[in-house]
Parts: C-alpha cells; sequence; structure tokens
C-alpha cells in the first residue's frame, strides 16, 4: 500500500495492476489508534487487490465500505474502512474506529460486508457518515498539536497519549451511555492535558480533561441532579431545577487541576454547553466539539484573525490573552504568526 504507484498486483485472471493507495493524513490519522493498525490495513490492502468489490455501498456517493475485526490484530481497534474502486486504482478515502460495543456485536473477519450492516441494524450511525466526523476532529486536533509541537513544545509535552479503545469502552459502561464518535475519536488522539503552570491549551488555558476526571465529574453532578430531583417532585412544572442531564459528558475544564467549570458535549444533540461545580444553569454553547476545536486551530494559525482569544507564548508553554497569570504578564508574548 501506497501513496503513489502500483502496490499490490492482482492473482485473478484479470493480469491489470490494481494500485492501492492510503493518503499521508488517512495512514497517519489512522496509525494513532493502535500499532497493530497499519499491518492490519495492509492485510485489508492486500484482500481488495483480489476482489475490489468486496465493500458494500455507504451513505457517501461512491464510497464503499467494509470493517476490519480488531480481534485478529494486536493492538487494532475494529475498524471501518471507506474507500472509492475505480477500474485500476482504489483509494482509501478514511480508517474509522468503531466502539467497543459495536463491534461486539458486528464482530466479523477483515473485510465482512455483513457486519457493517450488522452495526447499522444495531441502530449505529453509517459509518461513513462517521468518517467525515473522524476525519474533521482528527484534522483540527492535528492543526492544534502540530502547533504546539512547532511553537510551545511545554503545551505539547503535557499531553497525555491516547487512550485505547477498552479504556472508552470501560467508561462507556461507568457512564452508561454511548460515547460520540468525535469525542472517542479525540480521546484515541488524546485521553487529557496536563497543562503547564496551571494551564491548558485550549482557549481560555482550559483543558481536556483525563477520562478519571470525567467519571468523577460525571458523577459528582449526577449526584447533583438526583439531589434537586428529591424537591423537583414537589415544585410546579415550571420552577424545576436541572443542573445536568445523563446524555452530558463532561469534556474540558477550567485547568488541568480546577474542575469548578468547563464544558460538557450533549450525546444527544451533539452540542457543547457549560457546566459548573457550583450548579448555576447550563449555559449553550453553540458549537459542537469539531467547530471548538477547529477555531481553537485557526486562532492558532491565523492569530490576527482570532476573536474568542489572542494565543500567546511564556517561555515554551501556550498561553492564551484572556487569561494570563499576573505574575507572568511581563513575560508573555502574544502570537503573531
Amino acid at each position: 500500500m501506497s501513496t503513489a504507484g502500483p502496490a499490490f498486483h492482482p492473482t485473478s485472471k484479470e493480469h491489470h495492476v490494481v494500485d492501492v493507495e492510503l493518503p499521508p493524513f488517512v495512514r497517519d490519522t489512522a496509525a494513532q489508534f493502535g500499532a497493530g493498525v497499519p499491518y492490519a490495513l495492509k492485510v485489508l490492502a492486500g484482500q481488495l487487490v483480489d476482489d475490489p468489490d468486496m465493500g458494500r455501498p455507504s451513505n457517501l456517493p461512491g464510497i464503499l465500505t467494509v470493517t476490519v475485526d480488531g480481534e485478529l490484530f494486536e493492538d487494532c481497534p475494529a475498524l471501518a474502512v471507506g474507500y472509492i474502486r475505480e477500474p485500476d486504482r482504489i483509494e482509501i478515502r478514511y480508517v474509522n474506529p468503531i466502539s467497543f460495543a459495536e463491534s461486539v456485536e458486528s464482530a466479523g473477519s477483515v473485510g465482512s460486508a455483513e457486519s457493517v450492516a450488522d452495526a447499522q441494524d444495531e441502530g449505529s450511525a453509517d459509518p461513513a457518515t462517521d468518517a467525515v466526523t473522524v476525519r474533521e476532529v482528527a484534522d483540527a486536533w492535528q492543526r492544534i498539536t502540530g502547533w504546539l509541537q512547532r511553537n510551545a513544545p511545554d503545551s505539547y509535552a503535557a499531553l497525555r497519549a491516547g487512550a485505547g479503545p477498552a479504556a472508552i469502552a470501560a467508561l462507556e459502561g461507568d457512564l452508561g451511555i454511548r460515547i460520540p464518535v468525535e469525542l472517542h475519536v479525540l480521546w484515541l488522539l488524546t485521553a487529557g492535558d496536563d497543562g503547564v503552570n496551571g494551564g491548558g491549551c485550549l482557549p481560555g488555558n482550559w483543558a481536556l480533561m483525563s477520562l478519571d476526571a470525567v467519571a468523577a465529574t460525571y458523577r459528582l453532578k449526577t449526584d447533583s441532579q438526583a439531589h434537586e430531583d428529591t424537591f423537583n417532585t414537589d415544585r410546579p412544572e415550571d420552577e424545576r431545577i436541572t443542573v445536568w442531564k445523563t446524555t452530558w459528558i463532561p469534556v474540558v475544564a477550567l485547568g488541568p487541576a480546577d474542575g469548578t467549570s468547563g464544558l460538557y458535549l450533549d450525546a444527544a444533540t451533539g452540542y457543547l454547553g457549560r457546566w459548573s461545580r457550583y450548579n448555576e444553569y447550563p449555559g449553550d454553547e453553540l458549537d459542537t466539539l469539531v467547530t471548538y476545536l477547529e477555531e481553537a486551530a485557526d486562532m492558532l494559525e491565523a492569530p490576527a484573525l482570532a476573536t474568542r482569544d489572542r494565543p500567546g507564548l511564556v517561555g515554551g508553554a501556550l498561553v492564551w490573552g484572556s487569561s494570563v497569570d499576573p505574575a507572568q504578564e511581563d513575560r508573555w508574548q502574544p502570537w503573531t504568526g
């Protein structure tokens, strides 16, 4: 498998060369899902050479979808792989990790189109549709981490490694709700931000929460809602208080060690909202996780156009202008690109 030139040759009677291509961005993103993913894709590419039409039509025009059973490969989650089929060329367009729960229901051999259908019958989203979100999240996050690696190495070093599929599945079981694909992919890439001098790398110096912090905050907030519900039964309907919903998943905190407030992702709507430990009324952000990350990346890459916040540096750390510590003001240098 390559980005140019023939990679695998068919063994059928057709005798023409079929090139299976994997664009660099797809390859680099997929490799972060597990050390065994590149080998699994190589095996799949060989199968595609022999049977280019093995996939099932997806909801994206011209895209065929196959799945990879992660249990057949070490350190490889179950994957949905989308590709285009041309007479002498196959291009893999996306690699999308399938959630642990879904893979249990739809596990099959490498390239099993039936397993995709089974997953859809179980009520999961079409893998091709999810792949668009996967690509957008991975692209935005790689723009952020690429900028950090080049310009703020201390902040880059503070990012945790990605979580494994089993860890995300365990959290999913702990919360009792399905983790949206956009959050699933983000956690596969980075499972938290330990920050520098109390600040994270997201606008406002907020930080991506660790999985343990997510679980602890979720329990705390659901307990708060349970307390309110004991009084809500005696309150008029228009006076009942909602401080938390079961579909809200905390994602971002005020700081790496400051869990007093932050942002949640509503698994039901896909939108972010604000949460607070002090149970102020939650505020809607009207951002998806994708648009939130994309805007952060945009502000880093084009600071002159930044509206919500201004990026800057204190030594090797990214520090956003809206929340500069007074003790660091004389060292803070605005980033001008």
